[in-house]
């Protein structure tokens, strides 16, 4: 068996410019800024990085560009979601040619499918891709929720499905459940949700968390401290981060972007994604003052004022 994939896997926003094209360049930075940070692995493109806004080329450019940055240096999870399973096979056929260590699907996407079609599409990723593949399991819209049930079935049923990404609600409970139903054919859960419920998540076996990028230097540091057993440390750390996650679910990228601006990452907050909230000048304010009392945790850059 492979090792285990563990700690925190870390999703790299996908930069534009002020007229909306992908930013190679930018791209770059983040994905150094995220490993410099000390993430222990990469994911990508998936929500945090706008995929259902790339055209199919800018997808598997992403994918390129954030493989060819690690160069070996940590795992990285092709985002291979697709409206339909012909779809998904495409991307999931590109990830293994460019050297992706595994896939992460969400179920098919617009359109929501049934339990039989869901078996099918998942199998046809596991013919396609001969590594660790991730399902996951989020809210709507753009997710389908699954029951323990099937993502066991799934685990079990499956070679290369192992793991779980893992944010309906409540996502501790789910994580308790399927790992006792999956039993030794799931590899692990890593939760979701921007780390929220991280402590009850590792408390309940999950092996690691997938957060975007823009504070994963604070995540890691979560996670170090529940590695070394410092609960004390990690409840700190967790309650110091939480209003920012909290401001963080009413914006979605745009505060992303706007916390790597302010942290010298990213010139641009260029957005795609649509009907995603912009800040006005109180939510910058408030931003301030977060990012103000987060910064003696950060181990790259500190954020300036807006």
């Amino acid at each position: 068996m492979d090792a285990q994939f563990r700690g925190v896997f870390a999703i790299p926003v996908t930069p534009f410019d002020r007229h909306g094209a992908v930013d190679e360049a930018a791209l770059r930075r983040v994905v150094a800024f995220t490993l410099a940070c000390g993430a222990h692995g990469l994911v990508a493109p998936v929500n945090a990085s706008e995929f259902s806004s790339l055209s199919d080329a800018e997808r598997q450019r992403v994918a390129e560009i954030v493989v060819e940055e690690a160069a070996g240096r940590v795992p990285v999870v092709i985002g291979v979601s697709g409206v339909s399973t012909e779809v998904a096979v495409q991307f999931a056929r590109h990830a293994r040619a460019i050297g992706a260590d595994a896939i992460i699907a969400l179920p098919p996407y617009v359109r929501r499918a049934s339990p039989e079609e869901i078996s099918a599409y998942y199998a046809a990723l596991d013919r396609a891709f001969a590594g660790p593949i991730f399902i996951q399991n989020c809210l709507p819209p753009v997710g389908t929720p699954l029951s323990a049930d099937l993502l066991a079935r799934l685990v079990r049923d499956l070679d290369h499905v192992q793991y779980i990404k893992e944010e309906t609600l409540p996502p501790g409970q789910m994580i308790t459940r399927v790992r006792e139903l999956a039993g030794p054919a799931l590899q692990g859960v890593m939760g979701g949700l921007a780390g929220k419920f991280l402590l009850d998540e590792y408390r309940r076996g999950a092996c690691g968390t997938m957060p975007a990028c823009e504070v994963v230097d604070i995540h890691v540091q979560i996670w170090e401290a529940l590695e070394a057993g410092d609960w004390t440390r990690a409840r700190a750390l967790h309650t110091r981060l939480l209003p920012l996650l909290v401001f963080e679910s009413n914006f979605g990228v745009a505060a992303y972007k706007e916390v790597l601006r302010r942290r010298g990452v990213l010139e641009c907050t260029y957005v795609r994604a649509p009907g995603t909230p912009r800040l006005d000048a109180y939510d910058q304010a408030e931003l301030q003052a977060i990012l103000e009392d987060l910064a003696p945790l950060f181990r790259q850059p500190a954020p300036h004022p807006a």
